[in-house]
């Protein structure tokens, strides 16, 4: 991409005059359809941060211990083998219970109403009168008060669900007292306009009642996922075998698997697997899919922070926030031992997404368990749990899938990643039918291209020693950081607001005269990052013919911006900053100039990341405040720029089986391309939706479409 002039960033303000907008872009912090927002707002940006889980003294203590978890309230001991120096994964490894007897029950109960936190020195004390390992007493603790929490949890609901049947009961009332209501002059019903109060105070009811029902149904499912003490035992048996299953299947070739015609991938022999491993979860429900696969791949990262990430669901949703829409860590049943993430088992809830409205999510209970084989290797596997509690309403379970780790002499990872879960498709648009049961939506190969590409960012965001001969490249580290984090907050924006997922606060609308267009809203308030008012959210995905590859430098590149973006008002598109993010020179965050054609208005700003990897590309933007974006610059806090990003997800269709991210325009692979906005169409939130601001976001999307075919030559496409 060609480099622009950079210019200073003390120097920045004095390129745009005015508070002036370009055709609905506004000043700062996105698109708009009204007024204009505030130009900045408090926001919060969680970075990929490095942690430890054990202190000093818990390291000596668990020295030779390997992994403990308690039963039935602290009243029995659960160990399991997972220190470094095991290198049997059989799972049959004898288990030991400990119970615990009435008289040091009701000695640690006493204790536990006086100082619920006994530190090291209390729990050493305690467990030597009543002759207990201290690490036995710290497990009974953290059981009592897990136990203490539910309880509390409990009598909450309840509280709760009297509150909400009485709003219910006002709700009724206020909704009787509209329809009944009369005019006190004529005797006739009540005009609109004459209910204004009313309304009003109806419509704060209904927004209180969605409060206590959200609030309610997240306590309910909190307490119904999390697993009982006596599900523990199960859950670890279970996680050790699927622990030796995935490093088998990581290791194994043929008969197991099966090399594709080109090579370039591996097809699990479902006979085989079953005749290898006959146990497992229990036979494919019926109706449901396999998509199981296999990749390896080298990363630029230490195998000890690549397990760290793995292990932090914060982390590790952030790192893949294109495919993971939502995660939680519902139980932590281990940490670990030895001060690291050997023996860590957790149980997790996690949604996975394509970018595209028309591909449903997929949502998994399951249990995470992480363990060290030998020095310089390690292993991460998830695998269902639909076999200890059941639910007809499961549509995905994975079977053990994961990753190997392997250290490399030069400090990089080799990873070995195993994708393998059963699925219900069949909500899956014929458009993306092919993408999917090929494998290159949710499998091994589109988590390692994301792994490769964000190991890469990640490298970058630490970079020292930046070449200072290009014009435009930011070679200031504080400026660097800022940037790359705020464009990380601006791509998982994007991302929540693409896909049908869950896990945003979206409403979508009905009828809005699209059926091909999904428009979603929500009011923000008080929103970190946004700006306030009504926004809405617009996405469609449509077919090309041509290659991925074509279609992202299309939309990437500055000069053929004014082909596609009606909002830039025809104006020339100017890259005044860049910073270079991983091998691809398509891999790169850019803060452009848009000058605009009409010399009365004003210049804008814009934020963008591209990024590409042979599985997926994305163009991602935002128009962001130029005062913050100086700030931004010289290394000020990110988390204060409002953003509203909107921008392409770009897919291979499917229909070839070479490298068909990356395929040159003249190849047969056609695309796949999500388009999608995020607008703000009012910036008071308690502003009423109108009909016309839905059809002007229609609208817009629309011609964009027409344009991107046009340009491309694909106006029958």
């Amino acid at each position: 991409m060609p480099a622009g002039v950079m210019i200073p960033a003390r120097n920045m303000p004095s390129m745009i005059t005015g508070n002036g907008s370009v055709s609905g872009y506004g000043t700062s912090s996105g698109l708009t359809l009204g007024q204009q927002p505030n130009n900045m707002m408090e926001g919060q940006l969680h970075p990929l941060e490095m942690t430890q889980n054990a202190s000093e003294s818990e390291i000596a203590r668990m020295r030779d211990e390997e992994f403990d978890s308690t039963n039935k309230s602290g009243s029995e001991n659960h160990e399991l083998g997972g220190s470094g120096d095991d290198q049997d994964p059989r799972p049959n490894k004898k288990k030991r219970y400990h119970r615990h007897t009435q008289h040091q029950i009701q000695e640690m109960e006493a204790f536990f109403k006086e100082c619920p936190h006994p530190d090291d020195k209390q729990r050493k004390e305690l467990g030597r009168e009543l002759g207990l390992e201290p690490l036995q007493v710290k497990f009974w603790f953290q059981n009592k008060r897990t136990q203490m929490k539910t309880q509390h949890e409990r009598h909450e609901n309840t509280q709760l669900r009297t509150e909400n049947e009485k709003l219910r009961a006002d709700n009724m009332r206020y909704r009787e007292a509209l329809s009944t209501a009369s005019c006190p002059n004529c005797g006739g019903p009540t005009a609109v306009g004459q209910m204004s109060f009313d309304e009003h105070h109806l419509r704060l009811e209904n927004s209180r009642l969605r409060e206590e029902i959200d609030r309610i149904s997240a306590i309910a499912a909190k307490s119904i996922s999390a697993p009982s003490e006596a599900d523990k035992p199960m859950i670890i048996e279970l996680a050790v075998a699927a622990m030796e299953e995935l490093v088998r299947m990581a290791q194994m070739g043929e008969p197991l698997w099966m090399t594709s015609l080109d090579g370039t991938t591996c097809m699990l022999n479902e006979e085989e697997y079953i005749r290898t491993f006959p146990s497992g979860i229990g036979p494919k429900p019926t109706g449901f899919k396999c998509e199981a696969s296999k990749e390896t791949t080298v990363v630029i990262m230490n195998h000890i922070n690549l397990v760290e990430i793995l292990m932090d669901v914060n982390q590790w949703s952030t790192l893949f926030s294109g495919i993971v829409s939502k995660a939680s860590t519902l139980d932590v049943l281990s940490t670990g031992v030895a001060g690291n993430y050997n023996g860590a088992l957790q149980v997790m809830t996690a949604e996975f997404q394509v970018l595209s409205p028309l591909v449903p999510t997929r949502e998994s209970y399951y249990v995470r368990y992480c363990k060290q084989h030998a020095e310089g290797t390690w292993a991460v596997v998830d695998v269902s749990l639909d076999t200890i509690r059941p639910s007809p309403t499961v549509r995905c379970r994975r079977r053990p899938s994961g990753c190997l780790i392997q250290e490399m002499p030069n400090g990089y990872s080799k990873v070995t990643w195993v994708e393998h879960v059963e699925v219900d498709d069949g909500g899956v648009h014929n458009l993306y039918k092919q993408l999917v049961s090929s494998g290159h939506a949710f499998g091994a190969r589109r988590w390692v291209s994301t792994l490769d590409r964000q190991c890469e960012r990640l490298a970058s965001l630490m970079a020292s020693n930046i070449p200072t001969g290009d014009v435009g490249v930011i070679t200031n580290q504080d400026g660097r950081k800022s940037m790359l984090k705020l464009a990380e907050r601006m791509v998982i924006s994007f991302c929540g607001g693409v896909s049908a997922s869950t896990a945003h606060t979206w409403t979508t609308l009905s009828g809005t005269g699209a059926d091909d267009v999904r428009v979603m809203t929500r009011k923000s308030v008080d929103d970190p990052g946004r700006p306030p008012g009504i926004v809405l959210s617009a996405a469609t995905s449509f077919w090309l013919p041509v290659s991925p590859k074509r279609v992202f430098d299309f939309l990437r590149d500055e000069h053929s911006r004014s082909e596609w973006d009606i909002l830039s008002n025809g104006g020339a598109v100017q890259e005044m900053a860049h910073i270079a993010n991983g091998r691809d020179p398509g891999n790169c965050v850019s803060l452009l100039r848009v000058n605009s054609a009409n010399s009365s208005q004003s210049n804008m700003l814009i934020l963008q990341e591209s990024c590409t990897d042979p599985t997926a590309s994305f163009v991602i933007y935002a128009p962001v405040d130029i005062v913050a974006m100086n700030v931004v610059l010289n290394g000020g806090d990110p988390d204060y720029v409002a953003l509203l990003p909107s921008g392409f997800a770009i897919l291979p269709d499917g229909m070839t089986v070479t490298d068909v991210g990356m395929a040159d325009s003249g190849g047969s692979s056609g695309s796949l391309l999500t388009v999608a906005f995020q607008i703000l169409v009012d910036s008071v939130p308690t502003a009423k939706l109108s009909l016309g601001s839905v059809a002007t976001v229609n609208n817009l999307i629309a011609c964009t479409v027409e344009r991107i075919k046009a340009s491309l030559s694909c106006d029958n496409a």
